[in-house]
């Protein structure tokens, strides 16, 4: 079937671009109705214009070797420059859009014009107000000197983003500045908050005004990036049009009202007698300097200023307004374009514009060259010791960029000289901003990073950004967080917003205490509160949690000893001071006596609490928050995978004793002596030898008393009576023995071999090192430390003797077969993949957490058959490998919920998931995966991931998962994702991260519940009973050699489902939790359904019915249901039938 072509809206866009560009008018043929200006569009048939000769091999004209020369240099492909466009167009407003907001603004316009004048009275007199509206403005002190009444605007201009041109969805604000006449206002008004209380006032006579009007939809007050000196008036069109966009109005002095020398950073305009209502002698020139409180005010004189001078410089560069563009979107991105202290769309501008000016870029530069050039200033450029400023020729009374220093944390000076426009900021948001610009550049030059989707496309909310998250619960308390810090001029400073007044002094403290344990400390920046006409301006307390997030170091930040400096030295008493009553002087092996704080902590996954506990210990001492206002979110998620219940671990500790043990065994190995081959490598084939099975397999005392021998090799068999023992985990390890001529040439004569070897090795072990031994022609298992190791003897040349056989003729042909894959992978490609995800958490120490967490999930939601134990080791090591635009997770917690985001939102039908194992894959590599893929994608599994090893086949995923299955796994991976992130970062909903865990049934047709004394793995589940049973095991130290040996591998649940799928695969599928699971659900394959012609080879499990003279069968249902019940007897408890898709 063809595909609809578009319809085609500009005539010009079938004609080659060159036509447009080029001065010289080039002849075409051009169908009738584009000669006439065209007849109706409908009608209208588009021809491809036909070139002469001549014009078909002109030579490319100027400008398109610029662009040819500028896809080449600047793109890794001509992809992301076109991505580059096609967003641009995304966010540009449309025409329609324009005529919209220039009509409302007019009519806006018209109305504000015809505001009543109001008589004259004191600023504290509300009386002129209707009841309804209120004035939006904390009046804290109650009163202030002045008078105050309403009269028309002396102008209404638009200023911001809208007329520059760099206004862009998806939130779509216009600015618009009225100009209170000159009257209203006293020259003396910037002290004591008199001009912003009028500011207030002259915003709430324009609300009422506007309230009576039709022609304006919904109204509220905001504050311009949660400053509450700086009022807005938000207003929005009415009827349908309500959410396309947002009117902003400012209120603002005359031009020039106020001079900008009362603004110097040191100078003070809010005294301290009236601020606090008691007596004091202090002169003017004593008072505190109020640089904030200055800033805010003198913001208000300027907006004009500063369009004219950004139209000025832009005018000049043509791709400015999609520079800005671009920057706005990789900062909304990032979260941080909004809210106090952001670097917002204006910042970004200006930034842009300081470029400009400073010849760091040319206006000839495209948007893609302004956005790499601004992040490479921002990460290059530390505007918190070293501001910048874009006064050329400031006046004589502006401030030095020294006394700018002085009084704020990041420093950016307007044209005028006088404004720091980033005197909100803190220099964690700048930091932040840096980090992030840094990590931009370090993977935009990456051609085996997809760019642009990293760039620009893809969000990073604190909590899958930052390891460590934590939040301060109840604000109100950093009011004594003031008074513990002495905070009373800052607290001025800031007109009484106890938040942000104390945010500064917390974030220091908390830099100083976390140290080198951390490479980045971030906050939330508190949203602009949004409040309606009729209702009082919100309490400072009044605003979500402030969020923490910490970028940790992992090497450092789980150490429990925090080392000071020596007793006689004079910092000894700066450190006491720091950390109070948990300092102590300590002697070291060293020899040294230095002060020392010693943190809580055995395990890994409590010493991952180290930074929780410095912080709460800190904001405890130094600023009066309470631990219990600290909500500490960085390893909630650890809960499902905890054991152990003296000292609770996640598994770092147990994989770790495993693995000790396996290089134990292997040293005994390699030294063995009398067999007949010598051995080549011994490898490790088991996700507890990588550190990723996500319960490792712990050393087990074997109580005898709950066992019986079996006759002739004296294994420990379990009592009948008894419930199922614990399960023991074969790991499984490969032993390659050398090449040699005597090994044969026949598939079966080599497996006689092996078991030979197997017998050997067991023999020699057991006279060496007296370990019980068991050998089977298969492998050989050996009990050692309380764990059981299964040796699998392998020979290199056996797969190739596999695919070998000799036809009719008796030629040798060489034919590939699922036997010799089989043998591959598990001799060879298993045990690689084992070392090499072994290094990988040799190099990031959570990974082994992340995995096991991956898996648990993956268990829990019934998809282990599915996505393999290997599968989902790969899937993870790609988070670590590629993480951009994130960096390496650092924590358990971070990196499953970046788990759950690839599986929600990758694109596996386009794209191959490449997993740079060792870093062996170059671009070319890179650029070859993607094409072979693209060219046979339709006989390539659904989820298709290459390895250096594997660059074709995805042999990890060839079996499974299905396409139905890969769609359930992605839209529950979404799901659990929403319900996690909106769990941890909002304290108010239910906190119970155990519900991402709880598979949802009602989809499944019937449900096997199974007898929980029969489940080995019943304490790995997701709810453990609170019954638990006897398994044979005993507390206490493990031999390290002798005893009998265990029954191996014995899990009736795996069985059972085994038998299952052998028996009835063709019908249904059967999906069981292993670990713990006491549910096994079955779903019925709906094309086993359909009525088939009676055969007497297909009557298992179904029932012939008769109609007519035709003879069909179906599946017997209630057979099969009674067949469930009879194949697990004593396993399982009851069958529940949940559909009526059948009929008994």
């Amino acid at each position: 079937m063809k595909k609809k072509q578009p319809v085609v809206e500009d005539t010009g866009e079938m004609i080659p671009s060159h036509e447009e560009e080029d001065e010289a008018p080039v002849k075409a043929k051009r169908s009738k109705h584009e000669q006439a200006g065209g007849g109706g569009e409908e009608e209208m048939v588009y021809h491809p214009v036909k070139l002469s000769r001549s014009d078909l091999y002109r030579p490319p004209s100027a400008e398109e070797l610029n662009q040819l020369k500028e896809a080449e240099s600047l793109f890794h492909c001509s992809l992301l420059k076109m991505q580059m466009e096609e967003l641009l167009k995304e966010v540009a407003l449309s025409e329609r859009r324009k005529q919209q907001i220039d009509s409302f603004i007019q009519t806006v316009t018209e109305l504000l014009q015809a505001v009543p004048d109001s008589p004259e009275v004191e600023v504290s007199d509300l009386s002129w107000l209707s009841g309804a509206v209120k004035v939006p403005f904390l009046l804290v002190p109650k009163t202030t000197k002045g008078k105050f009444h309403m009269a028309p605007p002396a102008s209404v201009d638009l200023i911001g983003s809208y007329p520059l041109g760099t206004c862009t969805k998806p939130r779509v604000t216009v600015d618009l500045a009225v100009t209170i006449p000159a009257d209203v206002l006293h020259p003396k008004d910037v002290v004591n908050q008199r001009y912003p209380r009028k500011r207030a006032l002259y915003l709430a006579g324009l609300a009422q005004h506007l309230t009576s009007s039709s022609d304006i939809g919904a109204m509220s007050y905001s504050c311009l990036h949660g400053n509450r000196l700086r009022p807005v008036l938000l207003l929005t069109p009415p009827g349908k049009e309500s959410s396309s966009f947002t009117v902003r109005v400012h209120a603002c002095p005359p031009p020039g009202f106020f001079k900008p020398s009362r603004f110097h950073p040191q100078r003070n305009n809010v005294r301290t007698e009236w601020y606090t209502g008691l007596q004091t002698s202090m002169s003017e020139g004593s008072e505190p300097p109020t640089p904030h409180y200055n800033s805010s005010v003198l913001g208000d004189l300027l907006p004009r200023a500063h369009l004219q001078f950004l139209s000025a410089v832009s005018s000049q560069c043509s791709a400015f307004a999609d520079g800005v563009a671009l920057l706005k979107v990789w900062l909304r991105q990032r979260e941080l374009d909004q809210g106090t202290g952001c670097f917002n769309g204006f910042l970004a501008s200006m930034l842009l514009t300081y470029l400009l000016t400073t010849h760091r870029i040319s206006n000839t530069m495209t948007a893609y060259q302004l956005l790499r050039n601004s992040l490479n200033f921002l990460a290059t450029t530390d505007l918190t010791v070293n501001g910048i400023s874009l006064a050329r020729d400031p006046d004589c009374t502006a401030p030095a960029l020294a006394e700018f220093h002085s009084a704020f944390q990041v420093v950016f000076v307007d044209p005028s000289g006088h404004l720091n426009m980033c005197a909100d900021m803190t220099a964690c948001t700048y930091k932040q901003l840096q980090h992030e610009a840094s990590v931009s550049m370090q993977f935009w030059d990456d051609p085996t990073v997809d760019g642009f989707h990293s760039l620009l496309m893809t969000p990073k909310p604190m909590i899958r950004t930052s390891d460590h998250v934590f939040q301060l619960c109840e604000l109100v308390k950093l009011q004594s967080s003031c008074k513990k810090l002495n905070l009373l001029s800052e607290l001025m400073d800031h007109s009484g917003n106890y938040v942000h007044t104390a945010l500064p002094f917390i974030l220091s403290l908390l830099q100083r205490g976390l140290g080198e344990r951390i490479h980045l400390l971030t906050h939330s920046l508190s949203p602009d509160p949004e409040w309606s006409v009729e209702s009082e301006a919100p309490k400072h307390k009044a605003q979500p949690p402030l969020s923490f997030g910490l970028l940790l170091k992992p090497e450092l930040a789980t150490s429990v000893l925090e080392r000071g400096p020596p007793a006689d030295s004079p910092k000894a008493a700066e450190f006491r001071e720091l950390w109070g009553s948990r300092s102590e002087l300590r002697r070291f092996q060293d020899g040294g006596i230095t002060e020392a704080v010693l943190w809580d902590g055995q395990s890994m996954c409590q010493k991952q609490l180290v930074p929780k506990q410095i912080i709460t210990h800190l904001l405890q001492l130094h600023a009066d928050v309470p631990e219990s206002c600290v909500r500490y979110v960085g390893v909630k998620l650890d809960d499902v995978i905890i054991t152990g219940s003296e000292v609770p671990s996640t598994g770092e500790e147990e994989s770790l004793r495993v693995v000790q043990s396996y290089d134990d065994l292997s040293r005994k190995l390699w030294r063995l002596e009398g067999l007949p081959l010598s051995i080549t490598a011994v490898q490790g084939a088991h996700p507890a030898l990588r550190y990723t099975q996500v319960f490792p397999p712990l050393p087990l005392k074997l109580d005898y008393s709950f066992f019986v021998r079996e006759k002739i090799s004296r294994s420990l068999v379990p009592k009948e009576d008894k419930p199922c023992p614990a399960y023991v985990t074969p790991i499984t390890v490969i032993c390659h023995m050398e090449g040699s001529g005597k090994w044969p040439h026949d598939r079966l004569a080599i497996r006689h071999i092996r078991a030979a070897f197997h017998i050997r090795l067991g023999e020699l072990l057991k006279k060496h090192h007296n370990y019980p031994c068991k050998p089977c022609p298969t492998h050989l298992d050996v009990w050692k430390d309380g764990l059981l190791f299964r040796i699998q003897v392998a020979y290199h040349r056996e797969p190739q003797v596999l695919r070998e056989s000799v036809n009719a003729e008796g030629l040798l042909v060489v034919r590939d077969n699922e036997e010799a894959q089989a043998l591959e992978m598990a001799t060879i490609h298993k045990p690689l993949l084992t070392s090499t995800l072994h290094g990988l958490q040799q190099q990031h120490q959570c990974f082994g957490a992340v995995c096991r967490l991956a898996k648990r999930w993956l268990g829990a939601q019934l998809f282990s058959e599915d996505i393999t134990e290997d599968t989902a080791d790969l899937l993870v090591a790609s988070l670590f490998l590629q993480p951009a635009p994130f960096t390496p997770p650092g924590s358990p917690q971070v990196g499953f919920l970046r788990f759950l985001r690839l599986l929600a939102s990758f694109d596996w039908r386009n794209t191959p998931l490449i997993v740079n194992l060792n870093n062996q894959l170059t671009a070319v590599d890179y650029t070859e995966i993607k094409n072979d893929f693209m060219a046979s994608r339709e006989s390539l599994p659904v989820m298709f991931i290459a390895t250096p090893k594997d660059k074709k086949l995805s042999m990890w995923t060839k079996r499974a998962p299905s396409v139905q299955m890969l769609h359930r796994v992605v839209m529950l991976a979404a799901e659990s994702l929403k319900v996690l992130e909106h769990q941890l970062m909002d304290g108010g909903q239910m906190q119970d991260v155990r519900v991402v865990m709880r598979p949802p049934l009602d989809a499944y047709d019937v449900l096997i519940h199974l007898n929980p004394k029969q489940v080995p793995l019943l304490s790995q589940a997701v709810d453990p009973p609170a019954v638990t049973f006897s398994r044979g095991i005993m507390d206490g130290n493990v031999a390290h050699s002798g005893g009998a040996m265990p029954v191996v591998d014995y899990n009736p649940v795996s069985l059972y489902l085994a038998e299952l799928r052998d028996s009835f695969g063709d019908l249904a599928l059967f999906f069981c939790d292993p670990y713990g699971g006491t549910v096994i659900a079955v779903l019925w394959n709906p094309k086993a359904f359909i009525p088939l012609p009676f055969k007497t080879s297909q009557v298992s499990a179904r029932c012939v019915e008769v109609t007519g003279e035709e003879a069909k069968t179906v599946p017997n249902v209630e057979a099969i249901l009674e067949d469930f019940r009879n194949m697990g007897k004593g396993l399982v408890k009851s069958v529940e039938a949940r559909t009526e898709k059948w009929s008994f």
